[in-house]
């Protein structure tokens, strides 16, 4: 046998599991947009004053920010994005339906998603193989002023505010709660990690695993 035709089944092995690699990777991003679907429906109705609805939207952005790393998560948010832009009932029930969604007075959040968790993702990732999730809080913190710092402005200008109604109507109000999910972020991080490891999926693992998403 000649050693072109003895690399023929190693060619095959490693061809099926790329083939398998890619296949959960899909899944892994598939799911994180039906786990954000599935927050967006935890809405609270919209406050008299503001029309941005509170949501458990931002929870899922952190934690797929943290889990997938920056580039998985960018991406599984665009595909959350793109579901929503087609009309797919992914967004909180409070508002519009599909496009008009991303381009009214609170798109400017939604659009912050993408941006938000890659910079989770960037900033966890240092912490990769640590138990302790509560040393992600500051690149948790920061992935929620991500979203502050695109999604107000958006609004200011989209419903015709200034700048500081738009601070008072976009922000203020919704501060206590995404502290609290900083904190449950933080919390199931390590739970998080464990179980996706388990179910084989693509995330970010000590340092020189295989399974780097950067």
């Amino acid at each position: 046998m000649s050693v072109g035709e003895s690399r023929l089944p190693a060619t095959a092995a490693q061809r099926q599991s790329q083939i398998m690699r890619l296949v959960r990777e899909l899944v892994a991003l598939l799911l994180g947009t039906v786990f954000l679907a599935l927050l967006a429906q935890v809405s609270i109705p919209l406050l008299p004053f503001t029309p941005v609805p509170i949501t458990g939207q931002t929870l899922g952005v952190l934690l797929i920010g943290a889990l997938f790393g920056p580039w998985r998560g960018a991406l599984c948010l665009l595909i959350y994005l793109a579901e929503g832009a087609a009309g797919l009932p992914v967004f909180s029930p409070q508002g519009p339906v599909g496009w008009a969604r991303i381009v009214g007075p609170t798109g400017g959040y939604l659009i912050a998603f993408p941006v938000a968790a890659a910079i989770v993702g960037l900033l966890v990732q240092p912490l990769r193989g640590v138990l302790s999730g509560w040393r992600a809080v500051p690149g948790l913190l920061v992935g929620t002023v991500v979203i502050y710092l695109i999604g107000v402005p958006w609004l200011a200008v989209s419903a015709s505010m200034d700048l500081l109604t738009a601070i008072t109507k976009g922000m203020l109000p919704f501060i206590p709660g995404d502290l609290i999910k900083v904190a449950v972020a933080a919390a199931v991080l390590p739970s998080g990690m464990t179980a996706l490891r388990a179910l084989g999926w693509p995330l970010r693992g000590p340092a020189g695993n295989a399974d780097d998403t950067t």
